[in-house]
């Protein structure tokens, strides 16, 4: 009796809280009603209130529903699933191998095809990568282990486990890391790694007071060991042409400390060196850096008019080859960014795609082939991408969202908000905790060389002992027609017939 008078009550209280529920649920959707009818700013709640919020919701819910449920391996933008879980594979240290046949669709124009050699060498003939020197005419030129590096993220669009794991990765791998505009921190520092100082148009770290460069600080940079070599940023492919800002909001005392800033004031890049205006002041600016530091001292770009190219090419012959920039770093317009107008990211800037076999010729053809070493960028994050980058004339090849996926990167699309739920992108706590830098260094490590390990295999396939060694005449490309054509013949290199033989 006193069992069925205690569910009895039990019943009431549930069914009291079910109608008191419903209630709630019904005076929400009142107030949600009225407001919808109210409010001008957006027709459909208007005209359908409360149902009409359901549409933004799927809009929002659309892209990660497709991420995971709808798109084939092969179809997402700007990285496919195939291409992020070869990184994730190799940064967990896991065979990469796969069964039965590619996924991969060999018929679409401008895919790469490289072709394996009748006699390869045998197994012990393995190719395996040489050091190259940069810079030889610098008091301190860098002698580069790996064809393979990190590009520039700062710190401040990335978070500082981030910074800590990409550094550690990097000493272990024996890759360089590239600081980015964003001046030197310690977490740059911690894992004592190769680094590549970069220097903007802010020139964050080495500016005085008045955000004009300081030879200085240039000179207290290039005293540190771990700073091999600086890199003169003069766009990226993202967002040729366009500086930037990191408001006052986002600048804690850290960072004006590191970049060189007021507590207060916004961080402004300009869109370009106001030093240099014209090619020649673009080399006395290299020219002055590489004096102060004594260390190689490049630059970074965005390929365009090939005119612009000959130029430089041709002013350097004209004034005597220890003019020259020690390497150029080759960005596509497909690169990436934390944040950049769709118009730059979608139209701005040739791919690289065209841009480095256009400039690798033509560094070639003005005999400036050893004295400038190329290094491409630009979307380059699995082993046949690196592979064909090297085919098609760079002397190395670096990535940062390749690195960003060995970190655990999900391709959220939140890299320009403070809300990147691998802790990569964000300054939060919250979001930074599941970034843990003990496990994330040996990943970054563990996909580094396995690039090296499997472009390495493909040099081997094509007939090479070294990768640096394979030719445009080891790939053919794909035409709309379904045949291919050989990469020498499709891009040949603006140079003599003779010289042509020799590569």
């Amino acid at each position: 009796m006193i069992f069925m008078e205690t569910a009895w009550l039990a019943l009431q209280i549930l069914a009291l809280l079910f109608v008191c529920m419903i209630g709630i649920a019904m005076a929400i959707a009142v107030v949600m009603f009225i407001r919808d009818r109210r409010q001008t700013e957006d027709a459909i709640r208007r005209n359908y209130p409360v149902i009409g919020r359901f549409r933004h919701l799927f809009t929002e819910l659309g892209e990660f529903f497709r991420q995971y449920f709808f798109a084939m391996d092969r179809e997402e933008l700007p990285f496919n699933r195939a291409q992020r879980d070869w990184v994730r594979r190799a940064a967990d240290g896991r065979g990469n191998t796969v069964a039965f046949g590619s996924t991969r669709n060999i018929t679409a124009p401008g895919t790469p095809l490289f072709i394996n050699a009748a006699f390869p060498p045998l197994d012990q003939q393995a190719a395996k990568t040489e050091p190259m020197v940069i810079g030889p005419t610098a008091r301190e030129p860098y002698i580069a282990k790996s064809f393979f590096n990190l590009s520039g993220m700062s710190y401040g669009a990335i978070s500082k486990p981030a910074i800590q794991a990409l550094s550690r990765g990097c000493r272990e791998a024996g890759i360089w890391m590239n600081t980015g505009e964003g001046g030197l921190s310690e977490y740059h520092l911690e894992g004592g790694c190769d680094l590549v100082y970069q220097i903007g148009t802010a020139k964050f770290g080495v500016r005085d007071i008045a955000g004009n460069l300081s030879e200085e600080k240039l000179r207290e940079m290039a005293a540190r060991p771990e700073i091999k070599m600086f890199e003169l940023k003069l766009a990226q492919g993202a967002k040729p042409g366009k500086g930037g800002i990191l408001p006052a909001a986002k600048i804690t005392p850290e960072i004006a400390k590191i970049r060189g800033l007021r507590p207060g004031e916004d961080g402004i890049s300009p869109n370009r060196h106001a030093e240099a205006s014209n090619v020649d002041e673009l080399l006395d600016l290299i020219a002055r850096l590489r004096e102060v530091s004594g260390k190689p001292v490049g630059i970074k770009t965005v390929g365009g008019h090939a005119d612009a190219f000959r130029e430089l090419f041709d002013r350097i012959n004209a004034r005597g080859e220890a003019c020259a920039p020690d390497f150029i770093t080759l960005d596509g317009g497909e690169g990436g960014t934390g944040a950049a107008p769709m118009p730059l990211i979608d139209l701005v800037g040739m791919s690289i795609r065209e841009a480095l076999p256009l400039v690798s010729g033509l560094r070639d053809a003005a005999g400036l082939k050893g004295r400038i070493r190329l290094i491409a960028s630009g979307k380059l994050v699995n082993p046949g991408d690196v592979a064909w980058a090297l085919a098609a004339g760079a002397d190395f090849v670096v990535s940062a969202r390749g690195f960003m996926f060995s970190l655990g990167c999900i391709q959220a699309l939140k890299c320009n908000k403070n809300t990147c739920p691998t802790g990569i992108t964000t300054h939060d706590p919250r979001f930074q905790k599941g970034l843990v830098v003990e496990d994330k260094w040996h990943k970054v490590a563990r996909y580094a060389q396995g690039i090296v390990s499997e472009v390495e295999i493909i040099a081997h396939s094509v007939g090479c002992t070294e990768p640096r060694q394979m030719r445009r005449r080891h790939v053919r490309l794909v035409q709309p027609d379904g045949t291919s054509i050989p990469m020498n013949e499709l891009f040949p290199r603006p140079e003599p017939e003779s010289r042509i033989a020799a590569q």
